[in-house]
């Protein structure tokens, strides 16, 4: 099986289902020519032309409102935002009218759209361009919320998501766009709503999202030179969450670890340790959950400050170590 980058895993996906299906399109701001802020797109508008991969005005909320509308007319609309900071800008269309139409209207409506954006820190981008935010769209009912860690999870999500009828918010870490994995060159989707265990172990369960799947499995490799095991799930989708995955490895370990780069005041990790606590797993405890967050303020600029404003692979050690105790 070939090794491809992230970036062109979606890529990939979305040229894959726009070349089998005319009612798929992109839009967003710089994404023809110029190939997007990440260069996602590049080359994608030499091959489906100017109508279908559409350059729009810099107005995030013009463009959401669009996709909804497209969506509702029988497009499949994929919209790229430049930073999932903006979703800020655009929580009208996409809060109160994508994802509550469909149940408004009784079924007879439908919103099959995705919104595409970059999210999380480690690009220098400072506090407005480099936020977590994806426990907020997971707060409203009627979003599907994805986050994959790797390439081949992302390819096969992001075209589960296109397939969706209801509206699906897809992050995309920047720092895992060159991170490459195995992926088929055929076309593949993956069960949104289905978690993927990364790692096996049986001392601890660690739950990572995104970029921290990746710290996760680093800490892992560690923690086995102190004689631990640790089994690393990725939930991949937070909406649907997986938690008998989940649950069964708690039930396996003995030991839970949570860990998200969004602030953990408020964060998903939090429906997470909540959900296992409500599960028959929480009787197969034997120590305190451990939560990991980013810390309550905004993303610095300096690269110091922001490393440290977020969870790292030493942390991670610490958390599993705390539950030995």
């Amino acid at each position: 099986m070939r090794e491809i980058t992230y970036l062109e895993a979606v890529r990939e996906a979305m040229s894959q289902m726009m070349r089998e299906n005319d009612d798929v399109f992109i839009m967003g701001e710089d994404i023809g020519v110029y190939g997007g802020a990440f260069g996602v797109t590049r080359g994608m508008i030499e091959e489906f032309g100017a109508e279908r991969v559409r350059n729009t005005p810099i107005s995030e909320s013009g463009i959401s409102g669009a996709a909804v509308g497209a969506a509702l007319t029988g497009m499949r609309p994929i919209l790229e935002l430049q930073f999932s900071d903006f979703i800020t800008i655009a929580t009208d269309q996409i809060v109160n009218q994508a994802a509550k139409i469909r149940y408004m209207y009784g079924g007879k409506a439908k919103v099959p759209m995705v919104l595409r954006t970059p999210a999380g820190s480690g690009t220098g981008a400072a506090a407005q361009h480099s936020q977590s935010l994806e426990a907020w769209m997971t707060h409203i009912p009627g979003l599907k919320v994805i986050q994959p860690s790797t390439a081949y999870d992302a390819k096969g999500l992001l075209r589960a998501a296109i397939e969706d009828d209801n509206p699906v918010i897809f992050y995309e870490h920047k720092l895992l766009y060159r991170t490459k994995a195995d992926v088929p060159e055929q076309p593949y989707s993956l069960p949104i709503g289905k978690a993927d265990i990364k790692r096996q172990g049986k001392d601890v369960t660690v739950v990572a999202t995104s970029i921290m799947v990746h710290k996760a499995l680093e800490a892992a490799g560690q923690l086995k030179q102190d004689g631990i095991e640790a089994e690393v799930v990725d939930p991949r989708t937070l909406v649907p969450l997986d938690i008998e995955t989940i649950a069964e490895s708690v039930k396996k370990t003995g030991r839970l670890v949570v860990v998200h780069e969004a602030v953990k005041r408020g964060g998903y990790g939090a429906e997470i340790v909540s959900q296992v606590i409500e599960s028959e797993a929480f009787d197969y405890l034997d120590a305190p959950i451990q939560r990991l967050g980013g810390l309550a303020v905004p993303i610095p600029y300096n690269p110091i400050l922001e490393k440290s404003a977020v969870p790292q692979v030493e942390d991670i050690v610490r958390a599993v170590k705390a539950t030995f105790k």
